[in-house]
């Protein structure tokens, strides 16, 4: 008899077997979930990077079987089994159904997960805790409902397991790819537009990594502290990487799509400001405006979209008392 038959006789519910089915709940899950995140993204700013075209989405296609089963097993090696064990500890000390006590174990894990990679990452601890208690649900119940069946002595074989799971992910896409259009036929899912800002909106002080302080001052005057700038050479293929610049030049509101006076185009039909910095640091940069009306920000895409660095500044919001002013 095969594997299967040997534990439907013998009515055992083996750990390996509660392993392997939560690995391929887990790897199953994840390309409904990386489809949320690229449906998520259409509706925001994707700061002009690009995801490699078709030959990227050619790529994950033939990478994914491969992929996706040892991705399975590492989230249930490090999350799904350790909550298991720990449901069983407390299940022999207070009771109740064991699959509750998973998901509740489950989603303590998970904050603990995110409570270390937000002091190591500073991640969001809310948004990381969630997205890790969201994970974890799935193969929870994965697990409950295979147990339940193996101690009933109907069990799946290990290509059972994995190909029914397949089939839920193929279904799970499905559902929401057309869960997004009816929403974006109705309206609930919009493209992403930019704000229009005016030049007295976009004057203030502009922060970004690394410690980028850049000043846009009323009358076209910039300050500069370690703020990315264009340099003034480029590779071969037209791409170039950024120097850090620190002083002063000047700033202009460009809403043409195009920077400088030499017709070099800059991202189309996106607003953004020009800084020119004088002293011989970097050649002038295009900022474009991204983030929204509440919460705008520039940004700058350097070397290729596919894989360049792209630098943010946020606005630094700054009492009444100590707007800037003019030279």
């Amino acid at each position: 008899m095969g594997w299967g038959d040997r534990r439907r006789r013998a009515g055992a519910d083996p750990a390996e077997h509660n392993v392997e089915v939560a690995a391929a709940v887990g790897a199953a899950q994840l390309p409904a979930v990386g489809l949320i995140l690229l449906i998520h993204a259409s509706t925001g700013d994707d700061h002009g990077v690009g995801y490699g075209g078709m030959f990227g989405v050619a790529c994950l296609l033939v990478l994914a079987p491969l992929v996706l089963p040892v991705l399975g097993l590492f989230h249930a090696a490090v999350h799904t089994m350790p909550a298991a064990t720990l449901a069983r500890l407390v299940v022999r000390r207070v009771g109740g159904a064991e699959w509750v006590w998973h998901l509740v174990c489950s989603a303590a894990l998970a904050l603990l997960g995110a409570g270390a990679a937000a002091a190591l990452w500073d991640w969001p601890l809310t948004v990381t805790a969630g997205w890790l208690t969201a994970l974890a649900v799935l193969p929870v119940l994965g697990v409950a409902y295979v147990r339940r069946r193996t101690r009933a002595g109907r069990v799946w074989g290990r290509w059972g397991v994995w190909f029914r799971s397949a089939l839920a992910s193929v279904a799970l896409c499905v559902a929401i790819g057309v869960g997004a259009a009816l929403a974006s036929s109705v309206g609930l899912l919009q493209n992403y537009e930019p704000p229009v800002l005016s030049a007295q909106q976009l004057t203030g002080v502009w922060r970004g990594g690394d410690g980028a302080v850049l000043r846009l001052r009323p009358g076209g005057r910039a300050d500069l502290t370690k703020v990315p700038a264009q340099p003034a050479s480029q590779d071969d293929k037209g791409f170039a990487d950024f120097v850090v610049c620190d002083g002063t030049g000047t700033w202009a509101l460009d809403t043409e799509g195009r920077y400088g006076r030499d017709g070099v185009v800059g991202p189309e039909r996106r607003d953004g400001v020009v800084v020119r910095l004088g002293g011989g640091c970097g050649e002038e940069t295009y900022w474009t405006i991204g983030g929204t009306e509440h919460d705008p920000e520039l940004f700058v895409l350097f070397g290729d979209p596919d894989a360049g660095d792209l630098h943010i500044l946020k606005r630094d919001w700054e009492p009444p008392g100590r707007r800037l002013t003019g030279p």
